[in-house]
């Protein structure tokens, strides 16, 4: 499985997700999640606790999913690859994120209940892939992240 880029996640939603159409039409959302550690401090004997951010950028149909479904404080599973990118920012100056595009997300269901409801589309929409969405828009690249 060399040259994979794959990683999972189990968190909380940290804001509710940020829905936005690119010029091409293509959904785009954006939120973040927070991962948590923790471990008990072998010199002190006390829990300590690490908390992770993670931005989550999802495309299409999920996105539209994503953003009608869950908001903050809401546990989810998201599934997906890491990728970077960077921006200038308003002043100018080049920024480096990391994000992860997540192919799947899906509420975490061990301390809270979800109701299904089917989506129903077009088939007849064609819509760009997300690489190709993100090229043909090129304000994604040089806009902060969230």
């Amino acid at each position: 499985m060399a040259g994979e880029n794959v990683i999972n996640i189990v968190g909380t939603i940290g804001k509710d997700p940020e829905l936005r159409y690119i010029p091409s039409g293509q959904a785009l959302a954006n939120f973040s999640v927070a991962t948590n550690r923790r471990w008990k401090n072998g010199k002190t004997g006390e829990w300590d606790e690490e908390t992770c951010w993670h931005n989550i950028v999802v495309w299409a149909e999920l996105a539209e999913n994503v953003a009608a479904s869950l908001g903050k404080g809401n546990r989810v599973m998201v599934s997906g690859r890491l990728s970077n990118r960077s921006y200038e920012d308003r002043e100018g100056v080049k920024k480096y994120v990391t994000e992860i595009v997540a192919d799947q997300v899906g509420a975490e269901l061990r301390f809270a209940q979800c109701q299904i409801e089917r989506t129903e589309r077009s088939a007849s929409t064609e819509r760009p892939s997300p690489k190709a969405a993100a090229a043909q828009d090129p304000a994604y690249s040089e806009e902060e992240p969230f």
